[in-house]
């Protein structure tokens, strides 16, 4: 059959193009996981301190990235770094060489950026629902704040917010599409090339839908998976109750 040309990985298909940009996809979704997680973890206990320069430092910076459209955030990253770090060299080295912010950096730190503005508030929401009676107890007998936080409260967070991480995680893997826009080399623009030089929009479209939801689906089977293993010690619980 004829479509089966467009994909294919020797002569004139495209397979192994959209197969390259799949493994961009995947690299900048897993790069800005991390980013998003830590910081989003520490804007949230920013957002628990008792100083209110601090409270309204985390709750502005959630607020903002929430308030801006994804694509935004990614063009003033994109255009906006490089230019003040532009600036900033000029201004140290009048003759320094002008540097270029690459898309896959942009777009790390972009997602990463939008991850943690929504993870913030999955991360306060968890922190709030612990039992402040643990706390209480551990510094009662004299456990280091650092020491409770990572053994106690870290491992309770995890399983309270996995729920909510789970989907910011989703929305990741899809938001990645978005810096097609930068030209770097991810499915989606490889499908808008492979689009422009074939005139088959509607195969490449369909088969850039069908390996997103293929992902998304192994993705929530996985979530699952670790959700049920997070859980299983209350599970027993709750049935005894």
């Amino acid at each position: 059959m004829e479509w089966l040309s467009y994909l294919s990985f020797t002569g004139g298909g495209w397979g192994d193009e959209l197969l390259r940009g799949l493994g961009v996809t995947l690299a900048l979704a897993a790069a800005s996981l991390p980013v998003g997680l830590a910081l989003g973890l520490a804007v949230a206990a920013l957002g628990l301190c008792r100083r209110a320069l601090w409270r309204g430092l985390a709750a502005s910076f959630s607020t903002t990235i929430r308030g801006l459209p994804e694509l935004l955030t990614l063009f003033i990253i994109y255009h906006g770094v490089g230019l003040a770090l532009n600036s900033l060299l000029k201004w140290l080295s009048p003759g320094a060489t002008p540097v270029e912010l690459s898309p896959f950096l942009a777009g790390v730190i972009a997602l990463g950026l939008v991850f943690a503005g929504y993870s913030s508030e999955v991360w306060r929401g968890a922190w709030q629902s612990l039992d402040r009676g643990q706390l209480e107890a551990a510094q009662a007998i004299g456990v280091r704040r650092l020491t409770i936080f990572r053994l106690i409260e870290l491992p309770q967070l995890l399983r309270l917010a996995l729920p909510g991480l789970g989907n910011l995680w989703i929305s990741l893997i899809k938001d990645t599409a978005l810096v097609s826009v930068i030209a770097l080399n991810d499915l989606m623009r490889m499908a808008n090339v492979a689009v422009g030089v074939t005139k088959k929009p509607f195969l490449f479209f369909a088969v850039v839908c069908l390996v997103y939801w293929a992902i998304c689906l192994l993705c929530e089977w996985g979530l699952a998976r670790l959700e049920q293993r997070a859980n299983r010690g209350f599970e027993r619980e709750g049935r005894a109750a």
